[in-house]
């Protein structure tokens, strides 16, 4: 029901005691009965048996008949299956762009792999007053020739990164022929692995005067995406870039990997 004070609509307290069930029973893991929901969540017995038997009927939760036990099935995994890390990762990166902007100034984004490329998933450029561009968002990246790329592929494992080359290597443009250059290759691994960011200085024809350092967001030993920052290549040399702006970007990155 929409209240006339605020002209906003009043929580459904059916709904938020059901998604708390589905919370409790996902902590649960071998699933729980009634008395022990009813002590974490303090709703009262005969609300929880309700909510339970209702999530029963829609096939999200089964009852166990040798102890009379509550479990979750398999449908739940319906509730995610839609939303990708890419997505989450984005969410949880949002606001801390929005304050490493105001440190910054230069716009920086969220940056994850997608094929044979990586595409910007969250970024500040609409807002920075230093960026030329504004609509980046799903804009796809060079592994091989932007300071993301670069800094995904030096990171991630080596099976990834052995796939990620035949892919490029299929292709007919510039990229193809860096894969194919394992000296090139090489050298871009070892050179991102030693500075501990990935580079591009007006390496990129499409952006000839563009700069950009990146650093990889890592989940144990895959790296879900990378943080870049952008900036122009004439106002500053790569060193520079790194050692003033680099602590901030790590400083985000870790908040994220924390969250992860």
């Amino acid at each position: 029901m929409e209240t006339e004070a605020t002209g906003q609509y009043k929580n459904v307290r059916g709904l938020t005691r059901g998604l708390e069930l589905l919370y409790l029973l996902n902590r649960a893991h071998g699933g729980a009965k009634i008395r022990d929901l009813a002590e974490w969540s303090g709703i009262h017995r005969t609300t929880i048996r309700r909510l339970l038997e209702t999530l029963v009927g829609e096939g999200y939760v089964r009852r166990s008949p040798s102890d009379d036990s509550y479990q979750l099935t398999i449908k739940v995994r319906q509730l995610s299956d839609g939303f990708q890390d890419a997505q989450w990762i984005s969410q949880l990166a949002a606001p801390l762009l929005g304050k490493l902007l105001q440190e910054v100034i230069w716009p920086t984004d969220i940056c994850t792999r997608d094929g044979d490329a990586m595409v910007i998933r969250e970024t500040t450029h609409r807002f920075s007053k230093l960026s030329f561009h504004r609509d980046m968002v799903g804009r796809r990246l060079p592994l091989l020739m932007t300071a993301t790329g670069r800094a995904y592929i030096a990171y991630c494992p080596e099976a990834e990164r052995n796939e990620i080359l035949e892919q490029l290597r299929q292709h007919n443009d510039r990229q193809a022929d860096h894969a194919n250059d394992e000296d090139y290759v090489r050298r871009v691994i070892r050179q991102t692995r030693e500075q501990g960011y990935g580079a591009n200085n007006q390496d990129w024809g499409d952006e000839g005067n563009i700069a950009a350092i990146a650093r990889p967001i890592m989940r144990e030993n895959e790296v879900v995406g990378c943080l870049n920052l952008v900036y122009i290549a004439k106002a500053m040399p790569t060193e520079k870039a790194a050692k003033k702006y680099l602590k901030k970007m790590n400083d985000v990155i870790l908040k994220i990997e924390e969250q992860l």
